[in-house]
């Protein structure tokens, strides 16, 4: 299945979306000495790295090219022993689905204990109002359940993990050291600061509204400085503008967005503009 979606959405959503400013991924680099990442189509994925050891945060799509951009940064898929996943859409777990490439069949997956519930067939993924079912994810990797202000550590990495529920009923935005919160399809950055991600793909848009703004509520109590990390848009270290729109939800049928966005890319299922050397010379911008 997820060789099949892969080159579903390079097909049909470049198409569906192209022009409207939607999708604006990263390109394949480092945000900072500890952060970089990689571009699949519309998607990134990331990895942390400290005292020498490397994590990853979600695992993309099943990418021809994910063993050759991650040789970009200088990692390898043997170094990842342990992969956060935020949730089970397999534009985040195409990499470990039964019947990928296995780049880490030998990887231990974090998951939230409510999102497992997809994996175990106890719910369906349902999109575009709920009047479409995605078909089951598989995924055979050794698994460790996640639930709602979890706190645990890989090597010296310290891990938080945050339920936020809407998109998908177990969704889970992963906060590492106090410093880095990797949101996944949490928020989407527009040209005028942060929506609750897009419409059509919610589960519940109402609850990813309020789980926007709650977790609002525990990282502005908690006054940290944060880099804040998206799955589709790329980053900020501005916490008012990633929490600008909190009572509103991305409108992905839209023509384009309220606020045109000059950085945004025409087709973002172009990635001619991502390339080894940018990669390995150019510190990544943030919104």
């Amino acid at each position: 299945m997820s060789k099949k979606d892969s080159e579903f959405q390079v097909k049909i959503m470049s198409f569906l979306f192209r022009g409207k400013e939607i999708f604006k991924p990263l390109n394949t680099g480092f945000i900072d000495e500890r952060v970089s990442c990689i571009r699949e189509y519309v998607a990134n994925i990331y990895f942390y790295t400290k005292d020498g050891y490397t994590i990853m945060i979600d695992a993309g799509y099943n990418y021809d090219r994910l063993e050759e951009k991650m040789s970009w940064l200088n990692i390898s898929p043997k170094d990842i022993k342990e992969i956060l996943i935020t949730h089970q859409d397999t534009d985040h777990v195409g990499a470990i689905e039964r019947g990928s490439d296995e780049l880490f069949s030998k990887s231990t997956i974090y998951i939230g204990r409510i999102e497992n519930e997809y994996l175990e067939g106890r719910k369906r993924r349902k999109v575009f109002w709920g009047l479409h079912k995605l078909p089951q994810v598989n995924i055979d990797n050794k698994k460790v359940l996640i639930d709602d202000g979890e706190v645990f550590y890989i090597g010296n990495i310290k891990i938080e993990a945050i339920l936020v529920p809407g998109h998908t009923w177990g969704h889970l935005v992963y906060l590492i050291d106090d410093t880095y919160l990797f949101t996944g399809d949490t928020i989407w950055f527009g040209a005028d600061g942060g929506y609750a991600f897009l419409n059509n793909l919610a589960e519940d848009r109402k609850l990813q509204i309020k789980s926007l703004k709650r977790l609002e509520e525990i990282l502005r109590k908690r006054n940290l400085k944060l880099k804040i990390i998206t799955g589709h848009t790329g980053w900020t270290d501005d916490i008012d503008f990633a929490f600008a729109h909190t009572d509103e939800i991305c409108n992905s049928l839209r023509r384009k967005p309220k606020v045109h966005d000059p950085k945004a890319p025409y087709d973002g299922f172009d990635e001619s503009c991502d390339t080894e050397e940018n990669a390995r010379n150019v510190l990544l911008e943030k919104c």
